[in-house]
């Protein structure tokens, strides 16, 4: 470690001179021989490098988002080549450097600070040796050495004696293996964080299981590196975890990927307060509606709740984002399987009357139409009154033909449940129904 750690000696006295400015300004608080003076100088060195780290942040969660919208054309490279695993490697490599995606982005605000952590290792080091080193002078040596964080020296490591620095070997012990399992914890909690909610689990990626594979082996390096770590440079690095633990559920809460566990949290956030307000609060929010309304039917199963919620509380989703209010239309909800009764009725299907149905309704039909036939003939052609008077200068063979309907030798009126109907009383034909219209004839059968 001491080796690695002078490989970064040209940045040991631009960090040490931040250290020290901030000792002066918190030494004049708790006094400059204190742990707090030195411990709150290493925690602001560690918000200074994290401030500036900032725009590489910004830039960490572009590519993810890039990563993220690459996510539909990876899951068909994997469906493609499953059972070639040379070549499905190949086409995802070829797939990043086209679209100038790089899987490793988000290790690169560890990457950078790493020049900064050896440096302060170098300081501390230094320090813990009794050598001047940067812009630490002699006075400013001796206050670092007498101060002490929870009973442990600031340069103490958990594999070194401390009684040279005057604290009990114990207690240092005790300080360091603690603030170890901290620093491991945090980072495992951070890793675990993004890859549970912030993380499309519906598409199984190298990506994924590269983030899975840090979640478990970072802390491993951490515990293990850790025992040779000075209480210094622990607390640097549990004050960086902290940070970036807090950073990511922020951008978690408010920026999460799309189709992950946080982003279902997030419109439904948002869809309670519309409901509510119906008013877009920020432009970060307007931004991710806009981006929502844009997808189409391509919207993940969180995206169509959202815009079918508005929907329910008669408000719409614009295409700038904004939400206006409108009608409720339920039947043409996207993904809503409820319909209108108007458009259930037009699919219903009308329901199938058995034999006897048909027959009773059907011979009603023919009494009636008997009856009818019954009134035309006995009225004739020259016309009749309603109480069946006809004219006196009437025709011979009209009164004949009259006379032998009235007769009973042929198919006068009967009664609906007569059993028979029509005006021939022949059996129906086999095949066809007994009276009633009958059913069109097949183009090929015989006439």
């Amino acid at each position: 470690m001491d080796t690695i750690a002078s490989w970064f000696s040209f940045i040991t006295t631009p960090v040490s001179w931040v250290i020290v400015q901030f000792h002066t300004l918190y030494g004049w608080i708790f006094g400059p021989d204190t742990g707090w003076a030195w411990g709150l100088s290493i925690v602001s060195l560690v918000i200074i490098i994290r401030i500036c780290l900032i725009p590489l942040f910004v830039k960490q969660i572009k590519a993810t988002r890039a990563m993220q919208t690459l996510q539909p054309e990876m899951k068909r490279i994997q469906e493609r080549y499953k059972s070639d695993k040379q070549r499905q490697s190949e086409e995802m490599m070829k797939l990043y450097k086209e679209s100038g995606t790089n899987p490793l982005s988000s290790c690169l605000p560890i990457l950078v600070q790493s020049p900064f952590f050896f440096a302060l290792y170098h300081v501390l080091d230094g320090i813990a040796s009794n050598k001047k080193i940067g812009v630490i002078n002699d006075k400013l040596l001796d206050s670092a050495q007498q101060a002490h964080i929870f009973g442990a020296p600031l340069a103490a490591k958990f594999t070194s004696g401390a009684d040279s620095l005057g604290a009990d070997l114990t207690t240092v012990r005790i300080v360091t293996a603690c603030m170890i399992v901290m620093m491991s914890a945090s980072q495992f909690f951070t890793q675990r964080q993004l890859m549970t909610k912030n993380v499309d689990t519906s598409v199984k990626t190298p990506f994924m299981q590269q983030q899975k594979m840090l979640m478990y082996v970072f802390p491993v390096m951490f515990a293990v590196f850790g025992i040779n770590f000075p209480v210094g440079v622990l607390l640097y690095w549990l004050t960086t975890n902290v940070w970036t633990m807090g950073q990511q559920m922020f951008v978690i809460r408010q920026n999460p990927t799309p189709g992950s566990k946080a982003q279902a949290a997030y419109l439904e956030r948002q869809l309670k307060h519309l409901t509510h307000t119906g008013k877009v609060r920020t432009k970060r929010d307007r931004t991710a509606i806009k981006a929502i309304v844009s997808k189409g039917r391509e919207r993940n199963e969180a995206e169509r709740k959202f815009i079918n919620g508005l929907s329910k509380a008669g408000l719409a989703a614009q295409p700038d984002g904004t939400v206006v209010k409108g009608e409720s239309n339920v039947a043409t909800l996207e993904g809503d399987e409820t319909t209108s009764g108007t458009a259930a009725q037009r699919r219903q299907q009308p329901k199938r009357q058995s034999k006897s149905q048909r027959q009773s309704g059907t011979a009603a039909v023919g009494g009636s139409a008997s009856g009818t036939d019954a009134d035309s003939t006995g009225t004739g052609k020259g016309g009749t009154s309603a109480s069946g008077a006809r004219p006196q200068g009437g025709n011979a063979a009209q009164k004949k033909s009259a006379g032998k309907n009235t007769g009973g030798g042929s198919s006068a009126a009967k009664p609906a449940g007569g059993g028979k109907s029509g005006a021939s009383g022949s059996q129906a034909k086999q095949g066809q129904r007994k009276g009633g219209p009958q059913r069109p004839k097949h183009p090929s059968s015989k006439k």
